[in-house]
C-alpha cells in the first residue's frame, strides 16, 4: 500500500461562450477555406444574413468578425467561407481549426442582403468578388429566391481560376439538389470571371456591367429598374463602384426599412479584386 496521491486529471479545455462545434473544414486554396459548424437550436435567420464569429484572443477577450452565413436558412448546420490572412488577428488562427474544435458564434443575425429589402422584380443580380459570394451561396440555395424571381444571375470575380472553385461547385450541385433542384431549373445563370489568370471569361464585375459585355454574353437586355434587382457584396471600393453603375441604370439603394431596387452588404470587408 502507498499513501501517494493520485496524479491530477488533465485540466479540461475551457468552454467558449456561445460555442459552436466545427463539423467539417475544406481548404480550397492557400488563401481560401470554408467550414461548417453545428447550428444552435435557437438560431433563426434569413438567408443572406451574417453573424459575428471568432475565437478567444490572447488577452482572454473574444476576437470577433462579421461573417455571412453561406448555408441557407433551412440547413441544419451553418457554413462559412473565409480568406486566410497570414497576419490577420482572427483568420491567421481561424484557418487552423479542425473538426471537433469550437468557435464563438454570437446568435444575433443581421444584414441587408435579404429578399425583404428589395421590391418585387423579375431578375435578380448577385454581384460579388472573392469571399463576397458567401451570402449568395446561402441565397442560391434558398427556395424563395426561385419563387420570387424568373431569373437569377450570379456574377463572381476572383483573381485566379482556383478561387472560383467554391462557387462553381456549389452552382453545379444545385440542379441535382433534392430540395431545390426542380425550382432552380434554368433560372440560374452563372457568370464567373478572373482578373489575373487566363480564363474563358475575364474582367471585373464593374467592367463587364458598364461595358455591357455580360448582357451580350448572356443574351440579356440591360438592367431596368422596373424589373431588375441587385445585391452587392465585396470590398469597400468594389461596393462604391458597383453602386455608381447600378444607379446609372436607374436602380436605387434599399434597406430592410425601405425596400428598393438594390442592396449592399456594408459589413463585409474583403480584399480587392
Amino acid at each position: 500500500m502507498t499513501d501517494a496521491s493520485p496524479a491530477p486529471a488533465p485540466a479540461a479545455k475551457p468552454h467558449l461562450p456561445d460555442a459552436a462545434k466545427v463539423t467539417s473544414v475544406t481548404h480550397w486554396t492557400d488563401r481560401l477555406f470554408s467550414f461548417r459548424v453545428e447550428r444552435p437550436r435557437t438560431l433563426r435567420f434569413r438567408s443572406g444574413e451574417f453573424v459575428m464569429i471568432g475565437l478567444m484572443g490572447d488577452t482572454g477577450k473574444p476576437l470577433l468578425r462579421a461573417y455571412s452565413i453561406a448555408s441557407p436558412a433551412w440547413d441544419e448546420e451553418l457554413e462559412f467561407y473565409s480568406i486566410k490572412v497570414p497576419d490577420g488577428p482572427l483568420t491567421s488562427r481561424l484557418q487552423h481549426i479542425k473538426v471537433g474544435d469550437e468557435i464563438i458564434l454570437r446568435p444575433k443575425p443581421v444584414g441587408t442582403l435579404v429578399h425583404d429589402a428589395l421590391l418585387p422584380g423579375k431578375r435578380l443580380w448577385f454581384l460579388a468578388t472573392g469571399t463576397g459570394i458567401a451570402p449568395f451561396a446561402s441565397l442560391m440555395r434558398e427556395p424563395d429566391t426561385y419563387e420570387k424571381y424568373d431569373q437569377i444571375i450570379m456574377m463572381h470575380t476572383c483573381r485566379e481560376v482556383a478561387e472560383l472553385d467554391y462557387g462553381r461547385q456549389l452552382v453545379e450541385s444545385l440542379k441535382d439538389d433534392p430540395l431545390i433542384g426542380e425550382l432552380v431549373g434554368d433560372k440560374l445563370l452563372y457568370y464567373p470571371t478572373t482578373t489575373r489568370e487566363p480564363y474563358p471569361r475575364m474582367g471585373r464585375v464593374t467592367d463587364n456591367l458598364s461595358s455591357g459585355k455580360v448582357f451580350a454574353d448572356l443574351g440579356l437586355p440591360p438592367m431596368d429598374p422596373a424589373t431588375d434587382r441587385a445585391m452587392v457584396c465585396g470590398s469597400l471600393a468594389f461596393n462604391v463602384d458597383v453602386k455608381a453603375i447600378l444607379e446609372g441604370f436607374g436602380l436605387r439603394e434599399g434597406a430592410n426599412s425601405e425596400p428598393l431596387e438594390y442592396v449592399v452588404e456594408k459589413a463585409f470587408v474583403g480584399d480587392g479584386i
